[in-house]
């Protein structure tokens, strides 16, 4: 099956998560961004994470983001994110997300997540089935750079922006 790379969706800033300058809070971020990767997740690749969870015990946690803000989410104003797997390992998902103005003209954040596979009823880290390691390696979307901070260069400069 031919699935898609990267995803994408459009979403509104809502007032309840801006701050009193009517930019979108610093740690609302992180929510649009996974709430954008769950929603598309499902659509693109039938991955039900909670659905999951409740009938295997197994799902993703988030191990760590690390997140840079570029121009400001307006309260009301509509943007675009988008997310790609770009990294995996037997018990990880590397994932890039971007957020732009509706238009994509203007990037206004960036964030790597990484999501530990875990097993919820033992409690512990959880390698991916050999079926999950194949979609992943079907959908991956590998980047040249290595770091986070080279990678926001490089788009900044706009060398691979929208990539």
């Amino acid at each position: 099956m031919n699935y898609k790379k990267t995803l994408e969706s459009k979403t509104k800033i809502r007032f309840q998560d801006c701050d009193p300058f009517n930019h979108l809070n610093n740690s609302k971020y992180l929510d649009y961004f996974v709430n954008h990767r769950e929603d598309e997740v499902v659509n693109a690749y039938n991955i039900d994470m909670h659905k999951m969870a409740k009938e295997t015990g197994k799902s993703w946690v988030t191990g760590s983001n690390q997140i840079v803000y570029i121009k400001p989410a307006f309260v009301m104003e509509t943007v675009l994110i988008e997310s790609q797997l770009i990294h995996t390992t037997n018990s990880e998902l590397h994932v890039e997300m971007r957020m732009y103005d509706e238009n994509k003209t203007h990037l206004k954040s960036l964030m790597w997540s990484k999501f530990v596979h875990f097993n919820l009823l033992k409690l512990k880290r959880e390698n991916h089935t050999k079926e999950m390691l194949l979609l992943f390696e079907s959908i991956k979307e590998p980047l040249k750079e290595t770091s986070f901070e080279e990678r926001l260069e490089n788009i900044k400069s706009k060398k691979t922006i929208g990539k």
